[in-house]
């Protein structure tokens, strides 16, 4: 294997990381759950599968390779290097939280317990990191049995040039859970609105929160997981004498955008795939605009998927 790259691992805390930093040591932690009643086993059987999966992956590669292990806390301040291939072991989520970070690199999403986690993102075994990663470098000819994902990713720039990225979808409402206040411009049309916020979906977000949405509105006009387009959604627009619901769902192509102007004081926020720390504050008056990413994630997969296990 080419060793003129850098591995990047990409995890997150268990519940079990959690629980000990919460309570100090397993022993306390075991005490705490059994007052609720509650066992550990489960809290120790994740943390056991994902630090097994990670081991096992990393086994593959020579030890001259250069790598790293990070924390998905730590994504927002880490830099990646134009040479990295990345390995993300554990929930889909993962592979959502490290792609608005990326600019074409490479990223191998590992499952670590197909009994408890679908494995629509991170869809390959442990075992199978190293051929990934190899096929990852060279290409169809170096395994044909993978095959390299381009999906489409969500940009929100504010008007001072500031930018956030997803893989799934940008929330764009208020902080708290008071009503967000904004005009919106699309297609042409403008509308102020009161609502519970706005949300712009890649094809891979509405195969999730996107999909909720559109399935309780009866809708199906939404984009595939491939396709360089969005979907928008505005949630619970409220009709009054200031404020309209005609603006309520659309979607947005290559070239297209969608613009809103806060009018939410200091609670107006835009965040991307739940990373509500990495945002862009709103305050009234600050415009954002929402587009097709030129950036598209470089996901490597099987090429034949199969089921998940029975559960």
């Amino acid at each position: 294997m080419n060793r003129d790259f850098r591995l990047v691992v990409v995890t997150r805390k268990t519940p079990l990381d959690h629980l000990v930093a919460r309570h100090g040591t397993v022993g306390q932690a075991e005490f705490f759950l059994r007052g609720q009643g509650l066992e550990i086993d489960g809290f120790k059987a994740m943390a056991l599968a994902q630090g097994l999966a990670v081991g096992v992956a990393l086994c593959q590669f020579d030890a001259e390779v250069r790598r790293v292990h990070i924390d998905r806390d730590e994504l927002d301040r880490f830099v990646f290097h134009p040479d990295d291939v990345i390995l993300a072991v554990g929930q889909d989520g993962l592979v959502a939280n490290v792609a608005k970070y990326l600019d074409g690199h490479p990223v191998v999403g590992i499952n670590p317990d197909p009994r408890r986690y679908d494995g629509v993102l991170c869809s390959l075994s442990a075992k199978q990191a190293g051929f990934a990663v190899r096929f990852a470098l060279s290409g169809e000819a170096a395994d044909p049995t993978f095959a390299l994902e381009t999906r489409t990713l969500v940009e929100a720039r504010r008007g001072d040039g500031l930018v956030i990225r997803a893989l799934n979808e940008v929330f764009i409402g208020h902080k708290t859970h008071q009503s967000a206040v904004y005009t919106l411009t699309v297609g042409g049309a403008s509308e102020r609105q009161s609502s519970s916020g706005v949300i712009v979906s890649t094809g891979t977000g509405c195969t999730g929160w996107g999909r909720s949405i559109a399935t309780q509105r009866g809708l199906d006009d939404l984009p595939a997981i491939d396709e360089p387009s969005l979907a928008w959604f505005a949630r619970e627009p409220f009709p009054s004498v200031s404020t309209g619901c005609n603006l309520n769902f659309g979607r947005i192509g290559p070239g297209e955008s969608l613009r809103l102007v806060s009018e939410m004081g200091t609670g107006g926020t835009a965040f991307g795939d739940g990373i509500e720390a990495d945002n862009l504050d709103l305050p009234s008056g600050q415009s954002v605009e929402v587009t097709v990413c030129s950036r598209r994630l470089a996901l490597v997969g099987a090429r034949v998927r199969h089921p998940p296990p029975a559960r």
